[in-house]
C-alpha cells in the first residue's frame, strides 16, 4: 500500500493504518533556536516530499521547545506528512505529534506505548542490535531505526550497524529506518540493503535547496519501488 499523505483530508484512521507502509524520507530537525527559520526549513523540506519530519531538541527553554513543537505539527498537518517527536512523550501530546521516537535512555517502552495510547507512532532506536529491535516490537513499538550506517557528524562517537542488519530484521516486518551519514550518494544503498525509511539531518537541512535535496530523495524512493 502506498502512503498519500499529501491528502490533508485524510482521516487519523487512515493515518494509523498507514503508518504500517513508513516509507520514504525521514527528516529529522538540526538544533537550532530559530523558530522561524526551522519552520522554513521544514516547510521546504516538506514540499520536497518528506514522508517524516522528526522534532529533535535539546533546548534548555520549555515554552521554546513548545513553541517550535507546535509550529512544525502545524506544518506537518498542512502538508499531510507525519510529525514525529523525540524524546519527549509529553510534548508529543501537548502538541497532538503522531508519534514520539526513544532511544535506549529515554525511559520504559512499555509505559510510553500505554501513554501515547494506539493511535500514535512509538518509534525505537535499536542502535545496532537485532535483540534490541526484537524488544522494542515486543513492547509495542510502530517502527525501529538502526544506525549509525555511516559515519556521522551528528553523532561522530555513534556505534556502527552494517547495512546487513537491514535484511536480517525483515523478519520483525516492521518498518526499518537506516540514520547516520545518510547522503544523496549513498542513500541507493541502504535502500537495497532494506532500509524502508533514510532519516537525515544535515544532507537535507544544509543542502544550498533544501526542497531540492528532499525532491532528489523522494525520487529515489520512486524509482526503488518495493
Amino acid at each position: 500500500m502506498q502512503m498519500h499523505h499529501h491528502n490533508v483530508a485524510n482521516s487519523q484512521a487512515n493515518l494509523s493504518m498507514e503508518h504500517r507502509a513508513l516509507r520514504g524520507l525521514y527528516a529529522i530537525t538540526p538544533e537550532t533556536p530559530d523558530t522561524a527559520h526551522l519552520c522554513a526549513q521544514s516547510a521546504a523540506v516538506l514540499a520536497g516530499g518528506a514522508r517524516v519530519l522528526q522534532y529533535r531538541s535539546k533546548l534548555t527553554r520549555t515554552q521554546l521547545r513548545e513553541e517550535q513543537a507546535h509550529a512544525l505539527a502545524a506544518l506537518c498537518k498542512h502538508a499531510g506528512a507525519i510529525f514525529i517527536v523525540n524524546d519527549d512523550v509529553p510534548l508529543a501530546l501537548a502538541c497532538d505529534a503522531d508519534g514520539v521516537h526513544l532511544g535506549r535512555d529515554d525511559g520504559d517502552l512499555a509505559s510510553a506505548r500505554q501513554r501515547i495510547g494506539s493511535r500514535r507512532l512509538l518509534g525505537v532506536s535499536c542502535y545496532n542490535q537485532l535483540t534490541l529491535a526484537q524488544a522494542a516490537q515486543a513492547a509495542g513499538a510502530d517502527y525501529v531505526a538502526f544506525g549509525s550506517v555511516f559515519s556521522s557528524g551528528t553523532k561522530p562517537a555513534a556505534v556502527r550497524a552494517p547495512l546487513t542488519l537491514f535484511s536480517q530484521a525483515r523478519s520483525l516486518k516492521l518498518p526499518l529506518v537506516a540514520i547516520g551519514g545518510i547522503t544523496l550518494e549513498n542513500a541507493g544503498d541502504v535502500l537495497d540493503a532494506g532500509a524502508d525509511c533514510l532519516a537525515v539531518i544535515a544532507d537535507v537541512f544544509d543542502a544550498p535547496d533544501p526542497k531540492a535535496r528532499a525532491r532528489a530523495y523522494s525520487l529515489l524512493f520512486q524509482s526503488k519501488q518495493p
